[in-house]
Protein backbone atom coordinates (compact mmCIF):
# COMPACT_ATOMS: atom_id res chain seq x y z
CA UNK A 1 0.00 0.00 0.00
CA UNK A 2 0.83 3.51 -0.64
CA UNK A 3 1.72 6.25 1.94
CA UNK A 4 -1.03 8.19 2.46
CA UNK A 5 -1.18 11.81 0.73
CA UNK A 6 -1.07 14.72 3.09
CA UNK A 7 -1.78 17.78 1.33
CA UNK A 8 -1.74 19.69 3.79
CA UNK A 9 1.61 19.32 4.31
CA UNK A 10 2.77 19.53 0.06
CA UNK A 11 5.03 22.40 -1.58
CA UNK A 12 4.94 25.23 -3.57
CA UNK A 13 6.07 24.03 -6.64
CA UNK A 14 6.92 27.52 -7.91
CA UNK A 15 8.67 29.08 -4.96
CA UNK A 16 11.84 27.82 -5.96
CA UNK A 17 13.53 27.13 -9.38
CA UNK A 18 14.02 23.25 -8.30
CA UNK A 19 13.61 21.30 -5.08
CA UNK A 20 16.07 18.68 -4.99
CA UNK A 21 15.23 15.47 -2.52
CA UNK A 22 18.89 13.06 -1.83
CA UNK A 23 17.64 9.29 -0.16
CA UNK A 24 21.48 8.72 0.33
CA UNK A 25 22.22 6.55 3.86
CA UNK A 26 25.75 7.84 3.40
CA UNK A 27 25.24 10.94 5.90
CA UNK A 28 28.63 11.97 4.35
CA UNK A 29 27.40 11.92 0.64
CA UNK A 30 24.70 13.95 1.79
CA UNK A 31 26.76 16.53 3.40
CA UNK A 32 28.80 17.07 0.10
CA UNK A 33 25.82 17.41 -2.14
CA UNK A 34 24.32 19.98 0.26
CA UNK A 35 27.24 22.11 0.06
CA UNK A 36 27.73 21.76 -3.58
CA UNK A 37 24.29 22.91 -4.16
CA UNK A 38 24.81 25.77 -0.87
CA UNK A 39 25.69 28.00 -3.77
CA UNK A 40 22.70 27.89 -5.32
CA UNK A 41 20.11 29.99 -4.47
CA UNK A 42 17.20 28.90 -5.93
CA UNK A 43 17.72 24.89 -5.31
CA UNK A 44 15.82 23.93 -2.29
CA UNK A 45 17.70 21.03 -0.64
CA UNK A 46 16.45 18.31 1.12
CA UNK A 47 17.55 14.81 2.74
CA UNK A 48 16.21 11.65 3.69
CA UNK A 49 19.05 8.96 4.74
CA UNK A 50 16.51 6.08 5.12
CA UNK A 51 14.92 4.34 2.30
CA UNK A 52 12.03 3.39 4.28
CA UNK A 53 10.43 6.99 4.47
CA UNK A 54 12.06 7.80 0.72
CA UNK A 55 8.40 7.47 -0.58
CA UNK A 56 6.46 9.28 2.57
CA UNK A 57 8.99 12.43 2.08
CA UNK A 58 9.11 12.20 -1.79
CA UNK A 59 4.91 12.81 -1.55
CA UNK A 60 5.50 15.34 1.68
CA UNK A 61 8.20 18.00 -0.22
CA UNK A 62 7.30 17.47 -3.91
CA UNK A 63 10.73 17.91 -5.54
CA UNK A 64 11.26 18.47 -8.90
CA UNK A 65 13.92 16.05 -8.94
CA UNK A 66 14.89 12.94 -6.78
CA UNK A 67 18.68 12.11 -6.37
CA UNK A 68 18.11 8.29 -5.43
CA UNK A 69 21.01 5.87 -4.18
CA UNK A 70 21.11 2.74 -5.57
CA UNK A 71 22.84 0.48 -2.92
CA UNK A 72 21.06 1.43 0.11
CA UNK A 73 21.04 -0.92 3.74
CA UNK A 74 17.81 -3.61 3.34
CA UNK A 75 16.37 -2.02 0.26
CA UNK A 76 17.06 -2.02 -3.53
CA UNK A 77 17.41 1.18 -5.00
CA UNK A 78 16.17 0.02 -8.30
CA UNK A 79 12.45 -1.19 -5.99
CA UNK A 80 12.75 1.96 -5.08
CA UNK A 81 12.60 3.82 -8.21
CA UNK A 82 9.32 1.46 -8.99
CA UNK A 83 7.56 2.99 -6.01
CA UNK A 84 7.78 6.15 -7.10
CA UNK A 85 6.58 5.75 -10.52
CA UNK A 86 3.90 3.48 -8.99
CA UNK A 87 2.64 6.28 -6.87
CA UNK A 88 0.29 8.97 -8.51
CA UNK A 89 2.49 11.59 -7.21
CA UNK A 90 5.66 10.96 -7.60
CA UNK A 91 5.29 8.88 -10.71
CA UNK A 92 6.33 12.07 -12.67
CA UNK A 93 8.92 13.32 -10.56
CA UNK A 94 12.74 13.41 -12.29
CA UNK A 95 14.84 10.87 -10.48
CA UNK A 96 18.41 10.96 -11.40
CA UNK A 97 20.32 7.49 -10.12
CA UNK A 98 23.64 7.90 -8.27
CA UNK A 99 26.19 4.84 -8.38
CA UNK A 100 29.44 4.00 -7.66
CA UNK A 101 30.30 2.92 -10.74
CA UNK A 102 29.82 3.16 -14.64
CA UNK A 103 28.33 0.07 -15.26
CA UNK A 104 26.12 -0.23 -18.83
CA UNK A 105 24.06 -3.03 -17.07
CA UNK A 106 23.06 -1.22 -14.00
CA UNK A 107 22.73 2.06 -15.81
CA UNK A 108 20.44 -0.11 -18.28
CA UNK A 109 18.14 -1.61 -15.34
CA UNK A 110 18.13 2.04 -13.61
CA UNK A 111 16.49 3.31 -16.82
CA UNK A 112 14.20 0.61 -17.64
CA UNK A 113 13.08 0.51 -13.81
CA UNK A 114 12.28 4.10 -14.21
CA UNK A 115 15.05 6.49 -13.89
CA UNK A 116 15.31 10.02 -16.14
CA UNK A 117 19.39 9.87 -15.55
CA UNK A 118 22.40 8.46 -14.07
CA UNK A 119 25.25 9.99 -12.01
CA UNK A 120 28.16 8.16 -10.98
CA UNK A 121 28.53 9.43 -7.21
CA UNK A 122 30.33 12.00 -6.10
CA UNK A 123 29.15 13.75 -9.35
CA UNK A 124 30.87 17.25 -10.60
CA UNK A 125 28.88 20.23 -8.92
CA UNK A 126 28.81 22.06 -12.33
CA UNK A 127 27.62 19.28 -13.81
CA UNK A 128 25.07 18.08 -10.76
CA UNK A 129 23.61 21.68 -11.07
CA UNK A 130 22.88 21.69 -14.73
CA UNK A 131 21.46 18.25 -14.93
CA UNK A 132 18.98 19.42 -11.72
CA UNK A 133 17.94 22.44 -13.30
CA UNK A 134 17.38 20.75 -16.57
CA UNK A 135 15.28 18.21 -15.30
CA UNK A 136 13.48 20.79 -12.84
CA UNK A 137 12.47 23.19 -16.02
CA UNK A 138 11.18 19.95 -17.49
CA UNK A 139 9.09 18.71 -14.72
CA UNK A 140 7.79 22.08 -14.15
CA UNK A 141 6.75 22.81 -17.34
CA UNK A 142 5.08 19.06 -17.53
CA UNK A 143 3.22 20.40 -14.12
CA UNK A 144 1.61 23.44 -15.79
CA UNK A 145 0.86 21.82 -18.84
CA UNK A 146 -1.15 19.14 -16.90
CA UNK A 147 -2.98 22.14 -14.74
CA UNK A 148 -3.64 23.86 -17.96
CA UNK A 149 -5.31 20.62 -19.51
CA UNK A 150 -6.67 19.85 -15.98
CA UNK A 151 -8.23 23.25 -16.28
CA UNK A 152 -8.99 23.09 -20.10
CA UNK A 153 -11.16 19.91 -19.10
CA UNK A 154 -12.93 21.45 -16.73
CA UNK A 155 -13.95 24.18 -19.11
CA UNK A 156 -14.44 21.89 -21.06
CA UNK A 157 -16.74 19.57 -18.72
CA UNK A 158 -18.73 23.13 -17.18
CA UNK A 159 -19.56 24.49 -20.66
CA UNK A 160 -20.97 21.13 -21.86
CA UNK A 161 -22.81 20.57 -18.49
CA UNK A 162 -24.68 24.42 -18.93
CA UNK A 163 -24.55 23.42 -22.73
CA UNK A 164 -26.72 20.42 -21.86
CA UNK A 165 -29.29 22.57 -19.36
CA UNK A 166 -29.51 24.71 -21.65
CA UNK A 167 -31.01 21.97 -24.21
CA UNK A 168 -33.10 20.83 -21.31
CA UNK A 169 -34.64 24.16 -20.72
CA UNK A 170 -35.01 24.90 -24.44
CA UNK A 171 -36.97 21.68 -24.86
CA UNK A 172 -38.84 21.18 -21.41
CA UNK A 173 -42.10 22.81 -21.15
CA UNK A 174 -41.66 25.50 -17.52
CA UNK A 175 -44.29 24.52 -15.80
CA UNK A 176 -44.58 20.84 -16.05
CA UNK A 177 -40.81 20.02 -17.44
CA UNK A 178 -42.33 17.84 -19.93
CA UNK A 179 -41.16 18.24 -23.44
CA UNK A 180 -42.62 21.66 -25.12
CA UNK A 181 -44.47 21.97 -28.12
CA UNK A 182 -41.34 22.46 -30.21
CA UNK A 183 -39.87 19.62 -28.81
CA UNK A 184 -42.28 17.43 -29.81
CA UNK A 185 -42.31 18.46 -33.29
CA UNK A 186 -39.25 17.79 -34.07
CA UNK A 187 -38.79 14.37 -31.75
CA UNK A 188 -42.09 13.32 -33.58
CA UNK A 189 -40.62 14.13 -36.84
CA UNK A 190 -37.61 12.39 -36.37
CA UNK A 191 -39.12 9.33 -35.39
CA UNK A 192 -41.57 9.38 -38.07
CA UNK A 193 -39.08 9.33 -40.63
CA UNK A 194 -37.04 6.57 -38.78
CA UNK A 195 -39.97 4.22 -38.21
CA UNK A 196 -40.33 4.80 -42.03
CA UNK A 197 -36.77 3.78 -42.76
CA UNK A 198 -37.46 0.68 -40.36
CA UNK A 199 -40.53 -0.07 -41.54
CA UNK A 200 -41.71 -0.10 -37.53
CA UNK A 201 -44.75 1.30 -36.52
CA UNK A 202 -44.93 3.97 -34.42
CA UNK A 203 -48.14 5.40 -31.64
CA UNK A 204 -48.61 8.38 -30.11
CA UNK A 205 -51.29 9.47 -27.58
CA UNK A 206 -52.84 12.42 -27.44
CA UNK A 207 -54.42 13.58 -23.68
CA UNK A 208 -56.72 15.77 -22.39
CA UNK A 209 -57.41 17.33 -19.07
CA UNK A 210 -61.54 17.09 -18.58
CA UNK A 211 -63.39 20.11 -17.69
CA UNK A 212 -60.11 21.59 -16.92
CA UNK A 213 -61.57 25.07 -17.75
CA UNK A 214 -64.57 24.35 -14.81
CA UNK A 215 -61.53 23.31 -12.49
CA UNK A 216 -59.35 26.73 -12.79
CA UNK A 217 -62.60 28.64 -12.05
CA UNK A 218 -63.79 26.25 -8.97
CA UNK A 219 -60.27 25.96 -7.53
CA UNK A 220 -58.21 28.89 -9.17
CA UNK A 221 -55.63 28.97 -11.48
CA UNK A 222 -52.62 28.51 -9.45
CA UNK A 223 -54.58 25.01 -7.93
CA UNK A 224 -54.79 24.58 -11.98
CA UNK A 225 -50.96 24.31 -12.13
CA UNK A 226 -49.85 22.07 -9.37
CA UNK A 227 -53.09 19.66 -11.19
CA UNK A 228 -51.36 20.33 -14.63
CA UNK A 229 -47.84 19.41 -13.11
CA UNK A 230 -49.61 15.65 -10.92
CA UNK A 231 -51.17 14.66 -14.11
CA UNK A 232 -47.54 15.68 -16.15
CA UNK A 233 -45.84 13.72 -13.40
CA UNK A 234 -48.15 10.36 -14.18
CA UNK A 235 -47.31 10.57 -17.47
CA UNK A 236 -43.81 11.33 -17.29
CA UNK A 237 -43.92 8.21 -15.36
CA UNK A 238 -45.76 5.93 -17.70
CA UNK A 239 -42.84 6.08 -20.12
CA UNK A 240 -41.78 2.39 -19.65
CA UNK A 241 -38.66 3.14 -22.47
CA UNK A 242 -36.28 5.97 -23.11
CA UNK A 243 -37.22 6.36 -26.22
CA UNK A 244 -40.84 7.54 -25.20
CA UNK A 245 -41.74 11.27 -24.99
CA UNK A 246 -44.15 12.41 -22.70
CA UNK A 247 -45.19 16.52 -23.28
CA UNK A 248 -46.81 19.37 -23.48
CA UNK A 249 -48.88 19.95 -26.42
CA UNK A 250 -50.74 23.18 -25.28
CA UNK A 251 -52.70 24.01 -22.37
CA UNK A 252 -54.59 21.01 -21.02
CA UNK A 253 -53.13 19.19 -23.57
CA UNK A 254 -50.42 16.62 -23.51
CA UNK A 255 -48.81 14.30 -26.20
CA UNK A 256 -47.29 10.95 -25.53
CA UNK A 257 -45.32 9.17 -28.89
CA UNK A 258 -44.23 5.78 -28.53
CA UNK A 259 -41.89 4.73 -31.38
CA UNK A 260 -41.79 1.12 -32.15
CA UNK A 261 -45.22 0.47 -30.21
CA UNK A 262 -48.06 -1.31 -31.49
CA UNK A 263 -51.92 -0.34 -31.44
CA UNK A 264 -52.69 -2.62 -28.97
CA UNK A 265 -49.92 -1.81 -26.50
CA UNK A 266 -50.52 1.99 -27.75
CA UNK A 267 -54.23 0.97 -26.32
CA UNK A 268 -52.98 -0.50 -22.91
CA UNK A 269 -50.56 2.27 -22.17
CA UNK A 270 -53.44 5.10 -22.73
CA UNK A 271 -55.79 2.70 -20.63
CA UNK A 272 -53.30 2.47 -18.01
CA UNK A 273 -52.58 6.25 -17.94
CA UNK A 274 -56.40 6.99 -17.54
CA UNK A 275 -56.67 4.81 -14.38
CA UNK A 276 -53.60 6.57 -12.99
CA UNK A 277 -54.76 9.88 -13.33
CA UNK A 278 -57.87 8.82 -12.36
CA UNK A 279 -55.76 7.35 -8.65
CA UNK A 280 -54.88 10.36 -8.09
CA UNK A 281 -58.14 11.32 -6.98
CA UNK A 282 -57.58 15.37 -7.40
CA UNK A 283 -61.24 16.69 -6.52
CA UNK A 284 -63.26 18.02 -9.39
CA UNK A 285 -66.64 19.41 -8.75
CA UNK A 286 -69.95 20.31 -10.82
CA UNK A 287 -68.90 18.51 -14.09
CA UNK A 288 -71.44 15.57 -13.82
CA UNK A 289 -68.30 12.73 -14.48
CA UNK A 290 -67.60 11.60 -11.54
CA UNK A 291 -65.69 13.59 -7.88
CA UNK A 292 -61.91 13.12 -9.65
CA UNK A 293 -59.56 15.05 -12.20
CA UNK A 294 -59.63 12.75 -15.36
CA UNK A 295 -58.25 12.31 -18.85
CA UNK A 296 -59.45 11.66 -22.28
CA UNK A 297 -56.86 10.24 -24.74
CA UNK A 298 -57.01 9.58 -28.22
CA UNK A 299 -54.33 6.79 -29.93
CA UNK A 300 -52.85 7.12 -33.08
CA UNK A 301 -50.65 3.88 -34.80
CA UNK A 302 -49.01 4.11 -38.47
CA UNK A 303 -46.18 2.07 -39.96
CA UNK A 304 -45.31 5.44 -42.17
CA UNK A 305 -45.92 5.16 -46.12
CA UNK A 306 -43.30 7.66 -48.12
CA UNK A 307 -45.70 9.56 -48.49
CA UNK A 308 -47.53 10.43 -45.23
CA UNK A 309 -46.09 13.30 -42.69
CA UNK A 310 -46.44 12.78 -39.60
CA UNK A 311 -48.91 15.19 -38.86
CA UNK A 312 -51.62 12.44 -39.90
CA UNK A 313 -50.61 10.70 -36.86
CA UNK A 314 -51.94 13.70 -34.78
CA UNK A 315 -54.59 14.14 -36.34
CA UNK A 316 -55.89 10.92 -35.67
CA UNK A 317 -55.06 10.60 -32.36
CA UNK A 318 -56.46 14.20 -32.33
CA UNK A 319 -60.09 12.90 -34.10
CA UNK A 320 -59.84 10.02 -31.28
CA UNK A 321 -59.51 12.48 -28.37
CA UNK A 322 -62.84 14.38 -29.80
CA UNK A 323 -64.63 11.06 -29.95
CA UNK A 324 -63.33 10.30 -26.66
CA UNK A 325 -64.65 13.58 -25.21
CA UNK A 326 -68.03 13.55 -27.21
CA UNK A 327 -68.61 9.62 -25.79
CA UNK A 328 -68.36 11.18 -21.84
CA UNK A 329 -65.02 11.90 -21.12
CA UNK A 330 -62.40 9.71 -19.00
CA UNK A 331 -61.84 7.09 -21.50
CA UNK A 332 -59.43 6.11 -24.41
CA UNK A 333 -60.83 6.00 -28.18
CA UNK A 334 -58.65 4.95 -30.87
CA UNK A 335 -57.99 6.16 -34.43
CA UNK A 336 -57.39 5.15 -37.72
CA UNK A 337 -54.64 6.41 -39.78
CA UNK A 338 -55.96 7.51 -43.34
CA UNK A 339 -54.07 5.61 -46.05
CA UNK A 340 -51.36 8.60 -48.36
CA UNK A 341 -52.99 9.65 -51.48
CA UNK A 342 -50.75 9.17 -54.17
Amino acid sequence: MHPPIDSSASADLNSHAAMVLLVDDQVMVGEAIRRALATEGNIDFHYCSDPYKALTVAIQTRPTVILQDLVLPGVDGLSLVQEYRNHPVTRDIPIIVLSTKEDPAIKSAAFAAGANDYLVKLPDSIELVARIRYHSRSYLALVQRDEAYQALRQSQQQLLESNMELRRLTNSDGLTGLGNRRYFDEYLNAEWMRARRDGREISMLMIDVDHFKAYNDTYGHIAGDEALKRVANTIFASCDRSTDLAARFGGEEFALVLPGTPAGSARLAAEKLRRAVEAMQIPQKDTGSGPWLTVSIGTATAIPAEAQPCTDLIQVADRGLYQAKRLGRNRVVPGQIPAATE
